[in-house]
């Protein structure tokens, strides 16, 4: 096995995330940056300030959030075409997922006319690159909201609370944390959840895959991933130095 090959859950308890890196400043041009990894999953993701808003907000002196998913040819074992013309709908499905979870950050848009758009590019996939993004996405926000803080933009940042998100699922009637491709693909039920640092749902995507399950198992689901977005957060809080 190379060092660029996915990792097995060898050594990992079914309760355990992956090995967590969270690196800032990871592209020193855009005003917010970092590169997350979750074990071999690793996402680069750049949040840029830019003038003005979609042409449905002018007007209202209110900024906005936004963001792109992109996975790049070889973050998997074979090639994937880019998606130039048209954005499929994984990825959109993706890309509102980011968005809607990054917004939940801020309690209002009053940052003046600003459009934060938030890019998340995978550069290597082993499964959970859609929490990964959120995860990381989270810390490029704050530190960009941050620069327009030490600029004199604004008085204060808007960020009122941080978001993370862990994949969860149920292995050969186990439930496991934080799940590498080899183990989603292999899910009876796989789920996503989206965290606040409060402690609130923002969204929990569930699924039975091959399978159905009690509400029993959702509970268990639920309160290991809840369990799992905290230790992300405290990661979130060491990378901050909060």
């Amino acid at each position: 096995m190379t060092a660029s090959e996915p990792t097995p859950r060898t050594g990992r308890g079914p309760h355990k995330l992956r090995a967590i890196t969270i690196e800032r400043g990871a592209a020193p041009y855009a005003e917010g940056s970092c590169l997350i990894a979750f074990g071999s999953t690793r996402v680069l993701c750049t949040a840029s300030i830019e003038e003005g808003v979609p042409a449905w907000r002018k007007g209202r002196g209110e900024g906005w959030l936004t963001a792109e998913y992109a996975m790049l040819p070889r973050a998997t074992h074979t090639r994937t075409a880019r998606e130039r013309s048209q954005v499929g709908g994984r990825t959109q499905e993706i890309q509102r997922l980011i968005g809607r979870s990054l917004r939940a950050m801020l309690d209002d848009f009053r940052f003046g006319e600003l459009t934060l758009k938030v890019d998340c590019d995978v550069l290597q996939a082993d499964g959970g690159t859609r929490t990964a993004s959120v995860t990381g996405a989270c810390v490029a926000v704050c530190d960009a909201f941050a620069w327009l803080v030490a600029r004199g933009r604004l008085r204060a940042t808007p960020v009122k609370r941080r978001v993370a998100a862990v994949s969860v699922g149920i292995i050969d009637g186990e439930p496991r944390l934080d799940l590498d491709y080899a183990e989603d693909v292999r899910a009876g039920v796989d789920m996503n959840v989206v965290m606040t640092s409060e402690g609130r749902f923002v969204e929990v995507q569930g699924t039975g895959e091959h399978a159905t399950f009690e509400r029993r198992e959702l509970d268990q689901l639920l309160e290991l991933a809840a369990g799992g977005v905290r230790a992300l957060l405290e990661a979130q809080s060491r990378a901050l130095g909060a």
